[in-house]
């Protein structure tokens, strides 16, 4: 059996897990940091890794003018998915996002909750290969994954809540997989949600020309520019 069968079987009996679950706080941390960092209605996004949709359920009815293509490598889960969430703007697709040819479509936004650490690292080189060339100019790519200092600690103390593959991420490694594909960290920050000391990291990852360095900020004078700018004026009568 391949790597990719160990997985796909893996996540097939993961259903009723994620079903029992549900959406809880993490899900919602993710919809609102997408949000904030710039999701629009009208996007046109790619999840991936999307599971039975959970997370999907959260954006179908905020994406009411755009269009969602979500995927996962597990068939039951996008059977599950497909069942639970019909929906016109989604499309869900059991395939694997490092194999899969997408047809010159381009999207706005492409969103990895939780998955990352799911796929194997010797794949992340091709997989942002792959996601930068369908990112478009101006948009950004949203990874979450269990901060790597604590995936470590769980590796050490809790390894029966672990996945098949669960690993850490590391900065240098999503670096290594990302710069070199166009794309760059714009932000990247550790918070907490089931424990004190920061168990998450959001990154967002932007492509390394999207930004026009001639556009200048016009700061307005403060009080005291105004106050000097007069004084020099007096001197100079």
């Amino acid at each position: 059996m391949s790597q990719n069968d160990k997985i796909s079987e893996f996540y097939d009996e993961y259903v009723a897990r994620q079903r029992r679950i549900g959406v809880n706080l993490r899900h919602q941390s993710i919809f609102q940091k997408v949000q904030n960092v710039g999701l629009k209605r009208n996007h046109n996004v790619l999840e991936v890794g999307c599971g039975i949709g959970t997370f999907t359920s959260l954006i179908i009815p905020y994406i009411d003018e755009g269009s969602i293509t979500a995927m996962d490598i597990s068939p039951k889960s996008i059977e599950v998915a497909k069942h639970d969430y019909e929906s016109s703007n989604v499309n869900f697709l059991a395939q694997d996002a490092t194999a899969y040819d997408f047809k010159g479509e381009l999207f706005d936004v492409i969103i990895l909750p939780d998955v990352l650490e799911h796929i194997p690292i010797d794949l992340h080189d091709g997989l942002f290969k792959k996601l930068s060339s369908v990112l478009t100019h101006d948009g950004f790519i949203f990874i979450h994954i269990p901060n790597p200092v604590y995936l470590e600690w769980c590796h050490k103390n809790k390894p029966e809540i672990l996945q098949v593959i669960d690993q850490p991420i590391t900065t240098d490694i999503l670096v290594e997989n990302t710069y070199k594909h166009g794309l760059f960290i714009e932000e990247l920050k550790t918070y907490p949600i089931w424990v004190e000391h920061n168990d998450y990291q959001y990154i967002v990852l932007r492509k390394n020309n999207y930004q026009d360095f001639n556009r200048i900020i016009e700061y307005p004078p403060s009080f005291l520019d105004k106050v000097k700018h007069k004084l020099n004026a007096w001197r100079k009568k």
